[in-house]
């Protein structure tokens, strides 16, 4: 039932826009880089000082000076660059990236998100996720629905350390797309053979549905 995450990827990637610069959070957003459609150039960014990213290597091709944020192997498109990592952030903070694609532990219904540490956990460090949540003009959040023991995502109100408050506009789950507007969340999109109610019961937050358009 829903999207698998590959096809999440698909999904995430038909939303951005041709020349926008945006950065890719560590793990499953990486996946974006992959499923880019022919003919729209985006410009993929990492926090750790690289612009231009591409698909991963295949097997064999990896070149290990060359990791994305999250250590892992990437490739860069021609014309790609690598630079400083105060560079980097100088681009965060200057507000030149159109968007960021990151994961979750958890997201409120007002937008607020929490991404780098679990309660109690003694592991956890914000990286740049402060900085790319504040100097994006968009945050979209990619991510499962619910946590691996089927617990709501998505709440009234954050229980986790926050990340920054208010801060994302669009949420893409295996089971929907949700935007995070002025009145609530709102379901635009449901995954295949997903229905608006099953959606809302693994859900911990009231949502709306107002469908966008239909895909094939």
């Amino acid at each position: 039932m829903g999207w698998t995450m590959p096809e999440l990827a698909s999904r995430v990637a038909s939303d951005l826009e041709d020349g926008w610069f945006v950065n890719l959070g560590i793990g499953l957003p990486t996946l974006v880089a992959d499923y880019i459609p022919e003919g729209k150039e985006i410009i993929f960014h990492s926090e750790n000082g690289l612009l231009g990213l591409g698909p991963k290597p295949a097997p064999g091709e990896e070149d290990p000076d060359l990791v994305n944020a999250g250590k892992e192997p990437i490739t860069l498109v021609p014309g790609g660059s690598y630079f400083s990592q105060a560079d980097s952030f100088a681009m965060i903070r200057g507000g030149h990236l159109d968007a960021a694609i990151l994961g979750a532990f958890q997201v409120s219904q007002f937008g607020d998100l929490a991404s780098w540490k679990l309660p109690n956990a003694t592991l956890g460090r914000v990286g740049g996720a402060m900085d790319l949540t504040v100097g994006s003009k968009r945050v979209f959040l990619f991510m499962q629905h619910t946590t691996k023991k089927g617990e709501a995502k998505i709440v009234e109100e954050c229980s986790y350390p926050l990340t920054a408050k208010n801060c994302v506009d669009r949420i893409y789950t295996n089971l929907a797309v949700i935007a995070v507007t002025e009145d609530g969340l709102v379901v635009t999109e449901l995954a295949p053979n997903v229905t608006f109610e099953y959606v809302q019961e693994h859900t911990a937050a009231p949502l709306k549905l107002r469908l966008a358009t239909v895909r094939g």
